[in-house]
């Protein structure tokens, strides 16, 4: 349950509270190249991820898989839109480790959310950051190179450079596998 703490460190939560919250949660283990969500299916649940790395990725018009995200320990493997307004996912989330995830159903969270006004504010103050996260990596695939991307990423998040194959981290990035290899091989020499 320490990964629930960390998921939830921002909220002002009384140990009661915290208690509440985390009992609606189930922990589960989910297998490498397992999907958590497919394009069409309807989310009914989000997960705080204790262990291992999903890959969220969507297929463009011409039928190429684009890595959006990957979520790793201490994030949310989650579909806001299909969880929220109840339509079907766009995305494809699947396991490119094992997985160990506390999961919570939509009708749990649901009732805590309106329960307990500072799981209410927490979530608000999580949707914010989501945000400012989407609105920091939208600017920087314009107004930063390939390589400026690609070291960032390693910097913040090398569980995704240990783990996850080369073309998923080149689509993440918008570039080619050449490109992500050139990149690769100049930093390293």
């Amino acid at each position: 349950m320490g990964i629930l703490r960390q998921v939830y460190k921002n909220a002002v939560l009384t140990e009661t509270e915290f208690r509440i919250i985390s009992d609606k949660h189930t922990l589960i283990t989910i297998p490498k190249g397992q999907f958590l969500l497919s394009e069409s299916q309807y989310s009914k649940e989000y997960y705080c991820i204790e262990t291992g790395l999903l890959r969220a990725y969507v297929i463009d018009f011409n039928g190429h898989e684009i890595t959006t995200n990957f979520i790793g320990e201490g994030e949310l493997a989650i579909d806001v839109t299909s969880l929220f307004h109840r339509l079907p996912a766009k995305e494809n989330v699947h396991a490119l480790t094992d997985v160990k995830a506390w999961k919570i159903e939509f009708d749990h969270f649901q009732e805590l959310y309106h329960q307990i006004p500072n799981f209410n504010e927490w979530g608000r103050a999580w949707m914010a950051q989501q945000l400012v996260d989407l609105k920091e990596k939208s600017t920087a695939m314009i107004t930063r190179s390939a390589k400026e991307r690609y070291l960032q990423l390693l910097e913040k998040s090398p569980q995704i450079i240990k783990h996850a194959p080369l073309k998923y981290i080149a689509t993440y990035l918008g570039i080619t596998d050449t490109s992500l290899s050139r990149i690769r091989k100049e930093i390293s020499t």
